[in-house]
């Protein structure tokens, strides 16, 4: 048998020999997932035998992620806003650049009823009911298997969220209104899904990335209808692809939208739009 340091470092080897990008991070995260281990236990054990059972659940994982199923669904979770998710194959993978559309909301979330089309995990209206006071919390998605899991995270987080499976407005119970509608649909241009990492293009939800041949389809749909369910000065908020700042923003001004803004991510790119209602 080995020392768990050399079933690590073997681990990396595998998974460069792969072409998984971060290797090392890949390695060490299935590594704790398995073990249990954080670094400062690793260390004190680094030459100590790795136990038979662990060294086989390692060796499975690992040819897991050499077939490139992400990582998070691997290990069922993943981090964002500082909490932790579950996530599936039926949701799109919680990532870093979606925290900017959940800081721009917060600055005005305080005390207001919120709601998330496209749900997917929950983690946008999750995060915000935790960083802010929400007065409700409602999600929408197609997926019933999201729509789930959202619920699970509700109750992991201790959120009295409502999570409804329909098509974007369909599933939000009649009569109604929202102080903010937040969304994070699919936008992603239906020609440029093949050109996506293995990761995402074999592996998440199209359902979550497809936005049909412009990629804005879902804007449309939402802008068209959101005014049904805002209250007067009611606030909402996209994630966007980075270079559908001025079709978003005009698609809200047609609509009668007011007070647009778009906002940047660390990289400088764009990444949120935001507009008040009448």
């Amino acid at each position: 048998m080995s020392s768990y340091r050399e079933v690590l470092r073997q681990a990396v080897t595998v998974l460069e020999a792969a072409q998984i990008p971060e290797a090392d991070a890949d390695a060490w995260q299935l590594f704790s997932y398995v073990t249990g281990m954080r670094r400062a236990e690793y260390f004190m054990k680094l030459m100590e035998e790795m136990p038979k059972a662990y060294k086989e659940q390692y060796d499975a994982l690992l040819e897991q992620r050499c077939q490139r199923i992400p990582l998070q669904y691997i290990t069922g979770s993943q981090e964002f806003m500082g909490f932790e998710f579950l996530v599936s194959p039926a949701t799109l993978i919680p990532r870093q650049d979606t925290e900017i559309l959940v800081e721009e909301a917060a600055r005005s979330a305080e005390g207001k009823r919120v709601l998330d089309i496209c749900t997917g995990t929950g983690c946008i209206l999750l995060s915000l009911a935790k960083l802010c006071k929400l007065s409700g919390a409602v999600g929408t998605d197609i997926v019933p298997e999201a729509v789930e899991t959202a619920g699970k995270n509700a109750e992991r987080l201790e959120i009295p969220a409502e999570f409804y499976c329909g098509d974007l407005f369909q599933a939000v119970p009649s009569g109604e209104r929202f102080d903010m509608i937040v969304s994070n649909p699919p936008y992603i241009p239906s020609k440029v899904i093949d050109t996506l990492m293995p990761e995402v293009r074999d592996h998440e939800p199209v359902t979550a990335l497809d936005g049909d041949s412009d990629g804005l389809k879902f804007y449309r749909e939402i802008i068209r209808t959101a005014p049904e369910y805002l209250t007067e000065h009611g606030e909402i908020f996209f994630e966007i692809g980075c270079e559908q700042a001025v079709d978003v923003s005009a698609l809200l001004a047609e609509r009668g939208f007011r007070n647009i803004r778009v906002v940047k991510d660390l990289a400088g790119l764009d990444r949120v739009v935001c507009a008040c209602w009448q």
